[in-house]
Order: C-alpha cells, then sequence, then structure tokens
C-alpha cells in the first residue's frame, strides 16, 4: 500500500522524505530530537523498502539516501528518470565521485582558490595501485617529502576506508599496501577543521588530529605508524585551551566561497571537508578529506539547520 493510500488529506504532511540508509547511519542520523522537529515542521521521514520497487512506495518529495552498490545506484537512476518532480539527495553519478581520493581532492586542488581571506590547496598527493616494493622509487621521482599520510583509494564508507598509515622513512614505503593514496604529511598544530555542508548552509567544528611532527622526531623515528578513523575517533577540540593562532577557524568567507565552488563543480548538496591550516602561517589551508552525507548527527544543532534545509528545497 501506498503511502497517500494510508493518510488521509487531512492528516497528510507538507513534505514526505523517504530515507534508504545503512542502519549505522539509521542511528546516528534518524535521532528522535530530529524526529520530534521534523513533525512539529510538518516533515514526515519514512524508511524505503530495500525489497519492494522504489516506484511503489511514497509518494516522496525527496528521497535521502546513502548505500551503496551498482544495484542500488541503477535503483535510484530509474527511478529518477520515471519522477523528475522528486528531489534525490544527492544524485548518484555525483556522489560516485567522491568514493575515489584521486578524483576526490582533484575538484579543490583545480580550484587554485587564493583571496585577502586566504589560500585553499590540497597536499602534494600520489596514487599507488599495485606492487609495494616500487613505491620508494616513485615517491623519490615524485619529489614527495617524508613524512607521508598513506589512504586507501577507494573511500567507500567502510571501517577500512577512513583508515590511515604514516610513513616515516623510504624502507617503510613497501610495507604500505596498495591501492592507496600518498599525501604528503602538513603540520596543523594537531587540530583540523570539520566543515559540514548542508545545501548553502555551513558548521565548522574542531577535532583534535595527528600531532605535529618535528625535524628531531623525522631523524629518530622509523617504520609506518597505524591509526583509526582520526577525526571521528578524536574527541571534539571545540573547548580545548589551544593556542589562538591553532584554535581560530577559517575565514567564514573563505569558507562560503569554497563551499560554494564545490557545491556548484561536485554536484553535491551534502557533504563536509576536512581543514588544516598549515602550522605557522595564518591563511594556508588545505582540504585533506572529503566525505558524502557524513555524521550530521555529531554536528551541533543538525536538527535546525537539516529541517530547514529540507522546507527549502521544496519552496524552491
Amino acid at each position: 500500500m501506498r503511502l497517500d493510500e494510508e493518510i488521509s488529506s487531512s492528516q497528510r504532511p507538507k513534505l514526505v522524505v523517504g530515507y534508504a540508509l545503512t542502519s549505522k547511519k539509521v542511528t546516528s542520523f534518524m535521532q528522535p530530537k530530529l524526529e520530534r522537529l521534523a513533525r512539529k515542521k510538518g516533515i514526515l521521514f519514512v524508511a524505503i523498502d530495500e525489497n519492494r520497487p522504489l516506484s511503489d512506495q511514497g509518494p516522496f518529495n525527496i528521497v535521502l539516501h546513502k548505500l551503496s552498490g551498482k544495484k542500488w545506484r541503477q535503483i535510484l537512476e530509474d527511478y529518477r528518470e520515471e519522477h523528475p518532480e522528486v528531489t534525490v539527495l544527492d544524485p548518484p553519478d555525483a556522489i560516485q565521485q567522491l568514493r575515489n581520493r584521486q578524483s576526490m581532492l582533484q575538484y579543490a586542488a583545480n580550484l587554485n582558490l587564493s583571496d585577502c581571506y586566504g589560500k585553499v590547496g590540497v597536499p602534494r598527493q600520489l596514487v599507488i595501485t599495485e606492487d609495494p616494493t616500487s613505491i620508494p622509487h616513485a615517491v623519490a621521482e615524485a619529489g614527495l617529502t617524508l613524512p607521508l599520510v598513506a589512504k586507501p583509494l577507494v573511500a567507500d564508507g567502510s571501517a577500512k576506508s577512513h583508515e590511515l598509515s604514516l610513513a616515516f622513512d623510504q624502507y617503510a614505503l613497501s610495507r604500505l599496501d596498495p591501492p592507496l593514496v600518498l599525501q604528503e604529511f602538513v603540520n596543523h598544530g594537531g587540530v583540523l577543521f570539520k566543515v559540514y555542508i548542508v545545501g548553502e548552509s555551513i558548521k565548522v567544528v574542531r577535532r583534535f588530529s595527528l600531532p605535529d611532527v618535528n625535524k628531531c622526531e623525522l631523524l629518530d623515528t622509523a617504520g609506518v605508524f597505524r591509526f583509526p578513523r582520526v577525526s571521528c575517533a578524536a574527541a571534539s577540540a571545540d573547548d580545548a585551551d589551544l593556542e589562538p593562532s591553532i584554535a581560530e577557524l577559517p575565514p567564514r568567507p573563505l569558507l562560503e566561497r569554497l563551499a560554494r565552488e564545490l557545491r556548484c563543480r561536485l554536484g553535491l548538496r551534502l557533504f563536509n571537508m576536512d581543514i588544516i591550516r598549515e602550522h605557522g602561517t595564518r591563511d594556508q589551508f588545505y582540504v585533506i578529506d572529503i566525505n558524502y552525507f557524513p555524521g550530521y548527527g555529531k554536528m551541533p544543532g543538525y536538527e535546525h539547520i537539516f529541517t530547514d534545509f529540507l522546507i527549502s528545497l521544496v519552496q524552491a
């Protein structure tokens, strides 16, 4: 039975949002405070049944999703063709750009963003697809400077895709596990800025990150150090007693311009960026990661920002 057959016209909400999320995402995102506020604003969230044809469900004004796999992508693409009046957040082909860390950061690199508020780039990086024994030579040929951050090439949302390693010497590089991306490590005071994008809204929070590496440590340290999902596992740094030069948030106009450009180029409305400030500078920033539909449940006041965004989509 379709939703419009179950609900009388007097009970019908202003906005119906079908959601197809992993069980983990349902727990973190579909919190009671979000559903309560949504109901007050006339928004109804409805879980999509993956075992039934999507067109037999709803009708929906918006489809919100974070599932992977070719079958699901095809289902969504077919649904978009059949129901152009429904907003799909976000288009599957646009999301695919963020599944590969090589293409992910290329959009930010191509911006070459620089204005009176600061400069935004990406760390120099190298993609290794096979044969770990070739890594030391490839790194030397590319002129990358140690230490290097190693990240899995595929960013599919799994726990493994969020793991990273820090390689301190040439010999350790051959112990890494391709396919991967190697990024030059940039000292950033041990703090990163997680910039959440919800449509045109921006929210920034501080997170503890990997500590700086000085020249003495680089000379005295060898091997590969493996880390879990750093920015998510780390505690919030918003209330920490930090040096003002480290704690200062990136300038708002710079973030607004960066978010606007990436929204346009990526074709996405729900994503976040991990940004660092090079330690010892005030205005040199680097984008080190971009994620689709991140952990909004950790963002302060997310229920207000998200419900306002959903309503704005329908009004537009």
